[in-house]
């Protein structure tokens, strides 16, 4: 399973790409693995949901900040979060308001031991 050496990640599956005060997220190759063939992603300020075609999941936010994109591409095709959960299955991009919670988040060795 692949869990690229350059992001963070969340024991909740998220992973967390960092560039500067940007961070970009989404739900690991583990988790979509888990829940299956996506078949729709809704993303609204007020909370997050990926649907998959055995069960509903929240994406949680991994750090405190303002949501400043959505990955518009996911409500045509949320096959992305299968096919490229790392690239173009991207969920939200934030702008980082509390830096020191980055410190709190898994690396992919800690997160690789987390999944067994």
């Amino acid at each position: 399973m692949s869990i690229p050496a350059n992001l963070k990640y969340t024991k909740d599956h998220e992973w967390v790409s960092i560039d500067g005060d940007i961070a970009t997220v989404g739900i690991t190759a583990f988790a979509q693995s888990e829940l299956g063939d996506i078949v729709y992603v809704e993303i609204e300020t007020e909370g997050e949901t990926v649907e998959a075609v055995k069960t509903v999941s929240d994406l949680f936010m991994p750090i405190s900040g303002e949501i400043i994109e959505f990955n518009s591409e996911l409500e045509a095709n949320p096959e992305f979060v299968n096919s490229d959960p790392y690239g173009k299955g991207w969920m939200i991009k934030v702008k980082v308001q509390d830096a020191s919670q980055i410190n709190e988040l898994l690396d992919a060795a800690g997160y690789e031991a987390l999944i067994g």
